[in-house]
């Protein structure tokens, strides 16, 4: 089992990743001030989900897959990249709440589980969740207790992103605030393509 220092150190590290800036975060924001944060309660639950599951299953074995065939991490990479390009048009065509625009219903469960495998971030929490604070004796059971630890630290972490979005609905509700910061959130989903770009150019 995991010690106590071990898993305060862990939660800390789940805590500084879920809080901070990223794909998941910057789309819960708009999400909270575009649909407000009960319509944006399913896209939190699967973000939290998808990276519970993402931890089980390289714990499982789907890390050393990747290892044995980076090509297909590669692609799983450019894909998330494509994708996350496809959201950030969308988001920036958006109008204000209710007038429909490039925004017309927040992401799904299911949709936000599966973006995880092609969310970049995603993958770097996962990958040192694992291989970083998941003792190898016992090791099946301790990746479970981190898949858990992480999601109890997750889900009100990444709460608070669709919470500050609601925060901002009321003073964004014009045509003119509303698309600067519609605008400004694309862009900041595309700049967290950087870590990428950067790692594929050596």
């Amino acid at each position: 089992m995991m010690s106590i220092d071990l898993m305060l150190a862990f939660t800390g590290f789940a805590f500084v990743t879920s809080i901070t800036p990223g794909p998941n975060n910057t789309m819960l924001l708009a999400s909270g001030v575009n649909f407000g944060f009960r319509r944006t309660l399913p896209h939190i639950t699967g973000i939290t989900f998808g990276c519970l599951f993402m931890v089980v299953m390289v714990g499982l074995g789907l890390g050393s897959l990747f290892t044995a065939y980076p090509l297909l991490y590669t692609v799983l990479r450019y894909v998330g990249a494509a994708y996350m390009l496809v959201l950030a048009w969308h988001i920036a065509r958006a109008g204000p709440p209710g007038t429909g625009g490039g925004m017309r219903r927040p992401m799904r469960f299911i949709e936000a589980v599966a973006f995880q495998w092609v969310n970049p971030k995603a993958w770097v929490i996962v990958l040192g969740a694992v291989t970083t604070y998941t003792p190898r004796d016992d090791f099946f059971r301790n990746v479970v207790l981190v898949a858990l630890a992480f999601a109890v630290v997750n889900a009100p972490s990444v709460a608070i992103w669709a919470g500050f979005g609601v925060a901002l609905r009321r003073w964004l509700n014009r045509p003119g605030r509303i698309r600067i910061f519609n605008v400004t959130m694309a862009l900041l989903l595309v700049l967290s393509l950087y870590p990428l770009v950067e790692s594929s150019g050596g």
